[in-house]
C-alpha cells in the first residue's frame, strides 16, 4: 500500500502548495485525484516516488518511508508526466522503451522479450523504429507508458494523460489504463477533467489550494465537485456510469 501522511510543502514567501495532505492508495485500487489548476495535484504526484521532498510529512510504501530506498521505490512506483516529451530519451521508440531496463543492466534477452510484449500489448509495434518526437500526442503517451511499464511497477501515477489528445488518442490511452487496472495495477490518475474516465475509478479525491477537501466513492461526491472548482461532467444530465470516453 502507498500512503501519504501529513505531507506539506511551501514555495518561497510561504505560499503552501501542499498543506497537511494524508491519503492512502490500497493495492489494486483506481483513484482519481481532481482539482482546478494550482490545487496541488502535480506537486503531490512528484512526492509519490521521491522526486520532491516534503517540508513535513512522509510517503510510505508498505509501511516504510520511500526515502530509505528511493531506487527500489521508483521501480515500484511509475510516473507518467503530462508532457510526454520530457520523458523521452531514446532515438527510436524501441530504444526509448528499453532505456530504463538497460540502465539496470538487465540481460539483453530479458529486455527484448519484455519490449516485444509491451509493443504488442500497447499496439505500437509499427512504431518501433520511429523517432519518438515525431509521433502524435497519443502515440507519445503510449510510448512513455511502455517505458514506465518495462520496469513492471506495481503503482502507476498519470498526470493529465488526456491533455491535448483527440477522441481516438483519449480512447487508446484510457483502454491501456483500464487494462492495467484489470491486471491488478494500482492506478492513480490526476486530472481536472472527470468526464473521460470517472466511470472507471473506485475512489475520487478532490483537492483545492493544496488541501484534500473531500475523498470517497465517485457516486457519493459527483454532486459536490462544482463546489470545489471542478466542472461537473455533462452538467446534471448524465449518470456516473456514462462518464467515460470508451464505448462500454
Amino acid at each position: 500500500m502507498l500512503e501519504v501522511k501529513n505531507l506539506s510543502r511551501s514555495y518561497e514567501k510561504g505560499r503552501m502548495v501542499l498543506n497537511n495532505v494524508s491519503l492512502s492508495f490500497p493495492e489494486g485500487s483506481f483513484t482519481i485525484i481532481a482539482g482546478p489548476n494550482g490545487s496541488g495535484k502535480t506537486q503531490l504526484m512528484r512526492h509519490l516516488n521521491g522526486l520532491l521532498k516534503a517540508r513535513e510529512g512522509e510517503v510510505l510504501l508498505d509501511g516504510r518511508n520511500i526515502r530509505e530506498d528511493l531506487q527500489a521505490a521508483r521501480r515500484r512506483i511509475g510516473l507518467v508526466f503530462q508532457n510526454a516529451d520530457s520523458q523521452i530519451v531514446g532515438q527510436t521508440v524501441a530504444s526509448d522503451i528499453a532505456f530504463g531496463a538497460e540502465n539496470l543492466k538487465w540481460p539483453r534477452q530479458k529486455i527484448n522479450e519484455k519490449l516485444e510484449e509491451l509493443l504488442t500489448e500497447l499496439s505500437i509495434g509499427h512504431l518501433r523504429n520511429r523517432r519518438p518526437h515525431t509521433l502524435s500526442g497519443g502515440e507519445k503517451r503510449r510510448c512513455v507508458l511502455a517505458a514506465v511499464l518495462i520496469m513492471n511497477p506495481e503503482i502507476i501515477v498519470l498526470d493529465e494523460p488526456f491533455t491535448g489528445l483527440d477522441y481516438q488518442g483519449v480512447s487508446d490511452v484510457l483502454k491501456d489504463i483500464t487494462r492495467l487496472h484489470k491486471d491488478g495495477k494500482t492506478i492513480i490518475l490526476i486530472t481536472h477533467d472527470l468526464e473521460k474516465s470517472l466511470a472507471h475509478a473506485d475512489r475520487l479525491v478532490l483537492m483545492k489550494d493544496g488541501e484534500v477537501v473531500k475523498e470517497g466513492e465517485p457516486a457519493d461526491l459527483i454532486e459536490d465537485v462544482e463546489d470545489f472548482g471542478i466542472r461537473r461532467p455533462w452538467g446534471n444530465e448524465r449518470d456516473l456510469e456514462t462518464m467515460t470516453w470508451l464505448k462500454v
